[in-house]
């Protein structure tokens, strides 16, 4: 359990930097390879709850979903284990939907009004993440 412990306080810090660095302004105003670096971060951010919760699956010697829908099933079995909300999950879709965009599109195709949300909701939905992972883990 410590070392998983470990994994997850590195992946929180991990997390909060990159949360750090998306801009606090609006999207509009920024240059098509900023967009593109913002949805770089965005990426990051969803990669780093899944690494979240795989720690989590791993400690309470849970599977982690395999096949071609492994990350949306990672979201739906930590829903019916009990490790995050029904809400939470509501609030994690969208993120999940873009990282899968990011992967397979253009990152010059991405759109500045789809990702202000995400962005202004970040820090809110990692807390509420945090917060619900540390409860899990108790």
């Amino acid at each position: 359990m410590p070392d998983h412990r470990l994994r997850i306080e590195a992946e929180y810090e991990a997390i909060q930097n990159t949360l750090s660095s998306l801009p606090d302004r609006p999207l509009s105003i920024l240059t098509a390879l900023e967009i593109a670096g913002v949805g770089a971060l965005l990426h990051n951010f969803y990669n780093g709850i899944e690494n979240l919760l795989k720690q989590v699956f791993q400690s309470k010697a849970l599977p982690i979903p395999q096949g071609e829908s492994w990350h949306r099933d990672l979201l739906l079995v930590a829903v019916e284990r009990g490790i995050l909300s029904n809400r939470l999950l509501d609030d994690l879709k969208p993120y999940l939907a873009f990282r899968h965009f990011f992967g397979h599109g253009y990152a010059l195709n991405l759109s500045p009004e789809r990702m202000e949300p995400l962005v202004r909701e970040a820090e809110s939905v990692f807390a509420r993440f945090k917060g619900e992972i540390e409860s899990a883990m108790c």
